[in-house]
């Protein structure tokens, strides 16, 4: 003899079950803007146009900082060149040229000039980023001014180290000297790039960048 199979009894005070997405909210149970994406310590990540912003603020703070540099290295070239051009004798006749100093008293000062603006531009660079406010303060001004911070992937709460600050400015601005475009690409990573937005110099770094309120 067989009995009939019972239906399951509706409870309408039963709470639906939904599948769980990556932040741990049911997925088809949100409503709203999307959650947002969380450091491995809870932190909100800094979105792009945050980062862009600290970019471009550190970008003017070196500018400033860089000009005060050249420009007096550029007015003593100059005024080395014009005291050889001074010592050129010309006949007052024909304005032609009798005697001129050494052409490399002209050409290798300026070669000279020209590297150690560069190799002093990049050791300003490597301080401003390495030396001076990741590995002692944290992070640059452009970053403390629009309130992130960096966040170690591999120790959350361990502070960045000289090496961590090294490596992302190595692969951040010794890369884009070295490889066309990288810096576009670099910059732009964050955009695609999950679970944690990460830029390439972050990945090499294993550093994430988070929003705080200071």
């Amino acid at each position: 003899m067989t009995y009939p199979q019972q239906q399951p009894q509706h409870n309408p005070y039963a709470q639906p079950s939904y599948p769980q997405n990556a932040y741990g909210v049911p997925a088809q149970a949100y409503y709203g803007p999307p959650p947002v994406p969380l450091a491995p310590n809870g932190q909100p990540l800094a979105g792009f146009g945050l980062r862009l912003g600290a970019y471009l603020i550190d970008g003017a703070v070196f500018i400033v900082v860089s000009m005060a540099v050249m420009i007096p290295a550029v007015l003593g070239m100059v005024a080395w060149v014009t005291a050889l051009a001074a010592d050129v004798e010309t006949d007052p006749e024909t304005g032609q040229i009798i005697s001129s100093p050494d052409t490399s008293l002209f050409v290798l000062p300026l070669i000279i000039g020209y590297f150690a603006i560069i190799v002093i531009m990049v050791g300003l660079n490597y301080l401003y980023h390495v030396e001076l406010y990741p590995s002692r303060r944290g992070v640059t001004l452009g970053k403390r001014a629009l309130g992130l911070d960096l966040l170690r992937l591999d120790d959350p709460g361990a502070p960045i180290t000289r090496g961590v600050a090294g490596k992302r400015w190595l692969a951040q601005y010794v890369g884009g000297i070295i490889i066309p475009f990288f810096n576009w690409i670099d910059g732009l990573w964050q955009l695609w790039d999950k679970p944690f937005q990460q830029c390439l110099h972050d990945k090499f770094a294993q550093t994430v960048v988070v929003k705080v309120n200071r």
